[in-house]
């Protein structure tokens, strides 16, 4: 029976590590923790030109901001936007409307971390600016914007959508429940990429009645926070899961799911 790995990102964010994985021999599992919505709002979308700054903390953010303000002429010269990661600043650099003139700044890939600490390393080396905003969801880390504003830097918070609990499918709960029956099957990997997917795969193997089950197996987060914060979810069940922390790329979290 080949390994079986269950991938919980968002829908469109497993897609090519499933394939990666399956041609190296696994059974990737496509069960996204969460859904994103993106919220309704009445006001005027606040643009980036009136600010010094724009920080995006994640992928989404950067899409449905774009696609909100608009930016027919392009990404303000004098807005820095910046990034907690790699793959965000990727997201943003491929966007038509952000074009070729705008800088970011982002924590490198070879950086220890790519979270508010590691962004907020960079930007506290530099001259500080007096406007900035902040887009993410409607829940979140204040940590970054209060050093900000402890900074004397003026913040604003643009909440652009939710994230709630996914719903399984009946089949996929069923498969899960087939290798929790087998003793022969060896237990999934699962890949957990935030607080609020933990949090929202732990309700879902509960309500199918698998949590032990879950809580004694292998993991891979991508930051130590969430490591924490799954330890004492499992060892509350009286569980020791085998967790293992790697940088958000694909290309690590693939050595981490297939290394011995």
């Amino acid at each position: 029976m080949r390994p079986t790995v269950v991938l919980t990102r968002p829908v469109g964010r497993n897609e090519e590590l499933a394939s990666r994985l399956s041609a190296a021999g696994w059974q990737a599992l496509t069960l996204p923790a969460l859904v994103i919505e993106p919220l309704h709002h009445a006001g005027p979308v606040p643009a980036p030109g009136d600010f010094d700054l724009v920080v995006f903390v994640s992928g989404n953010a950067v899409r449905l901001y774009l696609a909100q303000v608009g930016l027919a002429d392009g990404w303000p010269v004098g807005t820095l936007a910046a990034t907690v990661g790699p793959s965000s600043a990727r997201a943003l650099r491929e966007a038509a409307q952000f074009g070729t003139q705008g800088c970011i700044v982002h924590p490198p890939v070879e950086a220890p971390t790519h979270d508010s600490e590691a962004l907020w390393q960079l930007l506290s080396d530099r001259a500080l600016p007096r406007r900035a905003l902040l887009v993410r969801g409607e829940t979140g880390r204040d940590w970054l914007a209060e050093r900000l504003a402890e900074a004397g830097v003026d913040v604003h918070i643009h909440a652009l959508y939710r994230r709630r609990p996914a719903v399984w499918p009946y089949e996929s709960a069923e498969q899960l429940r087939r290798l929790a029956a087998d003793p022969h099957a060896r237990r999934p990997v699962w890949l957990l990429t935030s607080i609020a997917s933990i949090d929202a795969v732990a309700q879902s193997v509960r309500g199918a009645d698998l949590f032990e089950w879950w809580a004694g197996g292998s993991f891979v987060v991508t930051h130590p926070r969430q490591g924490e914060h799954l330890l004492a979810i499992a060892q509350g069940a009286g569980q020791t899961p085998m967790v293992k922390t790697c940088m958000p790329a694909d290309e690590s979290i693939f050595q981490a799911i297939t290394a011995d």
